[in-house]
């Protein structure tokens, strides 16, 4: 008993070391592997070549599949493209594999000491992150050395004897049992690194040893698929697209099993060996023979699962970019926050054109199913910034926590412009429609006027905080300026009207100021989108800020 609980202790240990060092790389270099990839994919095969580099660093398929499904969210890659990247993702992590079959566990107490050293020296810091992966690496080294030794009492038992004569007559079942342990574990190069201990200290036979480690790479398929499941339609396309080649290479591959063993065996000498190639072999043939393919499986994947209609998406009301999966990736979480976020304004967009088609056409319909829209802001305010106190803020490094700060900032105000408009509409039924009221000629050109001011200002708005051009942040501030200059003058001009005597000026008088002060406060939500950028660049003098201050305030 003592033997197994330490032997389960070492696999705990290596499964531990794998997930330090996969989430240490992504928090040092998660925004430039995105950058790596993005700017890599000119073609299949140097995207294959990107997937292998990146996930060579990573040693997670998994993680690498999270990134380019992102991509395909974001429409930045076609899916075909990204499922090449995934095929070169799987010969990454396959020789990584191959690294730490080697015995290297003199290194292990060397990358621990270092690696502790670093963590407690600068924690929070990007020092402190290297030193996690390092600790990682370590553990990793440590934990097969454990294994090891654990496994060679073991496996003189005579049930754990029977056990492993079981698993060797049926090779459906050694597939079954690795795919398994890859999803639990959740990591395949853990498993097969696993494999292959076991395979060198005669714990398994060489032909067991294959079948787990093709079930491994099944299973890594299989994780990704589960944990994209709770998704949007385009991430979850993905890791299905890869699985699917993955399943391919095992109904090909697995009955040549036994010719590996028999020819490449007996040159390689060693079982680990063996049990590494043999898992290298895999994924490149694989890539080699199906990476002609992807768009034959992308079409597959398309068919499994079609995108929804854009249009009915937006009308439910749910988040489409928040991707749960992601939130192990920060920069990846807060570019998924970030697409919600714009999200959100195109509802908000939806709203404001709607006003100036309900004061023209009367239409109570709109109104109502316009009005009901701000339920849809208000839900989507509240799962971003749920979504977002789930992003570790420890892991975020200056510019990513400044954006964090900047999506709070700019959904807030989009969930404001979405009250006002709300009441906005509630005035225009009650003070015009319901009363069979009309504005003077004059009075609806100055509404018109300040409303496609006021839309065009949100365009600007949503492309300053997707961009962070300063000079269209500039733009939007001096715009601010514009409008209220304006909402002035337009008040001034009504209340000449009001002095001769215009009918219709004065049945709409209250809803008029109150209407052109409302757009008025809708601009200056809209506007405040450029502080943060324009301050991030030194270009926002704090006596500007007393300025603004002064000329907003009512009172003066």
């Amino acid at each position: 008993m003592k033997h197994l609980l330490n032997l389960l202790a070492a696999i705990a240990l290596l499964v531990w070391g794998t997930h330090l060092v996969r989430t240490g790389i992504l928090r040092v270099f998660g925004a430039n592997l995105r950058d790596i990839i993005s700017r890599s994919i000119n073609s299949r095969f140097t995207a294959a070549l990107s997937g292998l580099g990146v996930t060579a660093l990573v040693q997670s398929s998994t993680a690498t599949a999270l990134i380019v499904s992102s991509f395909v969210g974001q429409g930045l890659i076609t899916l075909p493209l990204a499922l090449a990247v995934m095929l070169g993702a799987d010969i990454g992590t396959s020789l990584m594999a191959v690294v730490f079959s080697l015995d290297l566990s003199w290194l292990s107490p060397l990358l621990i000491f270092v690696g502790v050293v670093m963590f407690v020296a600068r924690q929070a810091g990007t020092l402190g992150r290297v030193g996690r992966v390092f600790i990682g690496l370590g553990l990793m080294l440590l934990a097969l050395r454990l294994v090891t030794e654990s496994t060679q009492v073991l496996t003189q038992a005579p049930a754990v004897k029977a056990l492993l004569s079981s698993l060797g007559s049926d090779l459906l079942l050694e597939i079954t049992a690795g795919a398994f342990l890859a999803v639990v574990s959740y990591s395949s190069l853990a498993i097969v690194l696993l494999t292959a201990t076991l395979a060198a200290s005669g714990g398994v036979p060489p032909d067991v040893a294959l079948g787990l480690v093709l079930g491994a790479n099944l299973g890594s398929g299989l994780l990704a698929v589960l944990t994209t499941a709770r998704s949007s339609i385009e991430v979850r396309q993905v890791p299905l697209g890869n699985l699917v080649f993955k399943m391919i290479g095992v109904i090909l591959l697995a009955p040549l099993a036994g010719l590996w063993l028999r020819h490449a065996g007996p040159i390689l000498g060693n079982p680990a060996t063996t049990v590494v190639m043999f898992h290298l072999a895999f994924n490149v043939v694989v890539a080699f023979l199906l990476i002609g393919f992807t768009q034959v499986i992308a079409g597959w994947v398309q068919k499994l699962l079609p995108k929804p209609d854009p249009a009915t998406a937006s009308a439910t009301g749910r988040p489409q970019h928040l991707d749960p999966s992601a939130l192990s990736t920060p920069s990846l979480a807060i570019s998924c926050a970030a697409r919600e976020a714009l999200h959100q304004a195109d509802i908000v967009e939806t709203m404001l054109l709607g006003i100036i088609k309900v004061i023209r056409t009367n239409d109570l319909k709109l109104a109502e199913d316009l009005r009901k829209l701000d339920d849809t802001v208000d839900q989507l305010y509240s799962s971003i910034k749920y979504y977002m106190t789930k992003i570790s803020r420890e892991a975020l490094g200056e510019e990513e926590s400044r954006r964090w700060t900047d999506i709070i900032s700019f959904t807030i105000n989009m969930e404001q412009v979405g009250d006002i408009i709300e009441r906005v509409l509630i005035d225009i039924e009650d003070k015009k429609i319901k009363k069979g009221r009309n504005f003077s000629e004059a009075g609806m050109a100055e509404i018109c006027e300040l409303h496609a001011r006021l839309v065009d200002n949100l365009r600007l708005g949503m492309s300053v905080f997707l961009n962070g051009n300063v000079r269209d942040a500039q733009k939007l501030l001096e715009e601010k300026a514009r409008f209220r200059d304006l909402e002035r003058e337009y008040a001034t001009t009504h209340l000449a009207r009001l002095s001769g005597n215009t009918v219709q000026s004065i049945e709409t008088s209250s809803l008029h100021i109150d209407l052109i002060s409302d757009l008025k406060r809708i601009n200056s939500h809209i506007c405040s989108i450029a502080y943060p950028i324009l301050d991030s660049a030194g270009a926002l003098a704090p006596s500007r800020l007393k300025q603004a201050a002064l000329l907003d305030d009512p009172q003066r």
